[in-house]
């Protein structure tokens, strides 16, 4: 009964937060981009939210649980690092455009309204599957915790979540999703020291996995690669998943629609570089707790469904407090994600595909009926679809790194790119990655773990840009307004830089401890058992280079962070002015 009044106060807390945020929204601009005026833990919290839904507290600890916390790890080392390379290579640009959403900044970029509804398209579709896994995720937790069907859990769900979109927009969910974001921060932490501190700390857990049969290999870096349930059958190709697959999700961190978008509401580009810095940090100490102890669960019982793992922790082992604190965070950063993803896809489908409004006015009223009608769709799929959270997700986001990567980089740094060569771009790899990921889940196609259907729908896009730029000619609309996107505004305030540099110094600081966290705690307590479980060289040194690139990825990410973030000498304005502040 506990768990069930939670979730219901819950819904009514979000609900009645974001419908006093929409007494804020005045105009369209507020309504789409909360203004342009977010200060740096708002866009933190909203970044973090919109990345961590249920699927990373369901399906990726319930991966870690399966037999492969490690693997994880390499893949959020490098994932993460796509926070800074967004922001400092594509989202402090986006921010300079004045866009109200990334597929307009497309089509401003190429003088082209094709480039930008084919942006838009590819948002709505993509996104749509997005928030289909993430409302099932919270449908499932709904149901799990309350005893009620499942259709209940997500009819209630979306209506909470649509609500508050409606009347509020952007401010709305930028609040609710900081909100979430402070509360499944405090569960994530809280519910992980519990639960390896109940098993004997880090040694113990590490023991623990050594110990145990069920799932051979769990306690090292690579995880369990014999019998049948393995993921992989080689040290070798567990790397190369984490290394491929963090790649793709560092791409989808850095351009993907409900990330970069996130940069428009920011206050200024100096509001981005501290946001991304910080939301690296936080992703980085959330996936060393989190994935360790998914893989601890296995020590209180190995038979469980992965993606209920955590729901059962905390209905069978924190205190009942400490239960009900994970088990709403979870369940708010499945409502979370769900409220960026249906607020992104009804404005996309208002601004970027739908006919011009004629006013103000008529724009905002068309915006909230595409927000409804988009929901809508969304709910009638949810109920009919069968649930498979991490599997949609993950094949929803990796839709992005193919088509969206590409052309958001080279939109930027590439000067011969065109409006075809964008449009192609985003066609190619988005519809490539789509019917590869289709063939290879019904077993039509076998592809090695390096082979990824997203690596190989890169390269087709890249690809087509090259063809259909080769044969178009860049115009000077084109040429101009990147050359507007580069050029530097000298009104930049040295408070501005010296507090950006400070956050630049704490994430380096921040990969340093995480580093030496994890070499402390895993490398050299796993060296200490090698002797005793037969461990070899090859398990130990993977240990000990886990730790290092763990916490290098994020000194490196501060120290790019520190060189980049800094006074530079004026250079004369473009021939565009924007009327947002454009400091960097």
């Amino acid at each position: 009964m506990i768990y069930t009044i939670a979730i219901l106060l819950s819904l009514v807390g979000y609900f009645v937060i974001g419908h006093l945020a929409g007494r804020r929204v005045k105009g369209l601009d507020d309504y789409l981009v909360a203004g342009r005026n977010a200060p740096t833990f708002f866009i933190l919290g909203t970044l973090v939210a919109s990345y961590l839904s249920t699927s990373a507290f369901l399906g990726e600890t319930g991966f870690a649980y399966q037999g492969y916390p490690f693997v994880m790890l390499i893949f959020a080392a490098v994932s993460t690092s796509g926070c800074l390379l967004g922001a400092l290579v594509f989202g402090r640009y986006l921010r300079r455009s004045g866009a109200k959403t990334v597929p307009e900044f497309f089509g401003k970029r190429f003088a082209s309204r094709r480039v930008q509804v084919i942006a838009g398209l590819t948002t709505v579709i993509g996104l749509g599957a997005y928030l289909l896994g993430v409302m099932q995720g919270a449908g499932i937790m709904f149901a799990e915790l309350t005893g009620m069907p499942y259709w209940v859990g997500l009819v209630l769900v979306w209506a909470t979540y649509t609500g508050f979109i409606l009347y509020s927009g952007s401010p709305g969910v930028m609040l609710t999703d900081t909100i979430m974001f402070v509360i499944f921060s405090l569960a994530a932490v809280g519910g992980s020291l519990y639960v390896i501190q109940d098993l004997g700390g880090w040694s113990g857990v590490v023991e623990g996995l050594l110990t145990q049969t069920d799932k051979p290999g769990i306690a090292l870096w690579h995880g369990v690669i014999e019998g049948p349930d393995a993921s992989f059958s080689s040290p070798g190709e567990a790397l190369v998943w984490g290394l491929t697959l963090g790649l793709v999700w560092a791409a989808v961190l850095a351009a993907s629609p409900w990330q970069s978008s996130r940069y428009l509401m920011a206050r200024n580009e100096h509001v981005v570089m501290r946001s991304a810095m910080l939301t690296a940090v936080a992703l980085g100490v959330f996936y060393a707790l989190m994935m360790m102890t998914g893989a601890a669960i296995n020590l209180y019982d190995p038979t469980l469904d992965p993606e209920r793992s955590m729901v059962w922790v905390a209905l069978n082992i924190l205190p009942a407090w400490l239960g009900v604190v994970i088990l709403t965070g979870v369940f708010a950063a499945g409502l979370s994600s769900c409220s960026t993803f249906l607020s992104i896809i009804g404005f996309s489908l208002s601004n970027d595909i739908l006919p011009a409004s004629l006013d103000e006015k008529s724009a905002l009223r068309k915006s909230r009926i595409a927000v409804l009608a988009a929901g809508l769709i969304a709910l009638l799929l949810a109920l009919f679809q069968p649930p498979a959270v991490m599997a949609v997700v993950w094949f929803a986001a990796t839709l992005f790194a193919s088509s969206w990567g590409p052309v958001a980089l080279m939109s930027i740094w590439s000067q011969r790119i065109t409006a075809a060569g964008a449009s192609w771009g985003l066609a190619v790899g988005f519809v490539g990655n789509l019917i590869l990921s289709l063939m290879v889940q019904a077993e039509w196609v076998s592809l090695p773990v390096y082979l990824h259907p997203v690596l190989l729908s890169t390269l087709m896009a890249l690809a087509a840009i090259a063809l259909a730029s080769a044969l178009t000619r860049v115009s000077p609309s084109e040429a101009d307004y990147r050359a507007f996107l580069h050029e530097f505004d000298a009104r930049a305030l040295s408070g501005w830089v010296s507090g950006t540099r400070w956050i630049a110094l704490c994430t380096m600081l921040s990969g340093v401890a995480i580093g030496v966290f994890l070499w402390q705690q895993y490398a050299v307590t796993l060296a200490g058992y090698a002797e005793r479980f037969g461990l070899s060289a090859g398990a130990i040194q993977g240990g000990y280079l886990l730790a290092v690139g763990c916490g290098g990825m994020l000194l490196l990410a501060g120290a790019v962070g520190y060189r980049v973030v800094r006074p530079r000498p004026h250079r004369a304005a473009a021939a565009h002015t924007v009327t947002a502040d454009t400091t960097s």
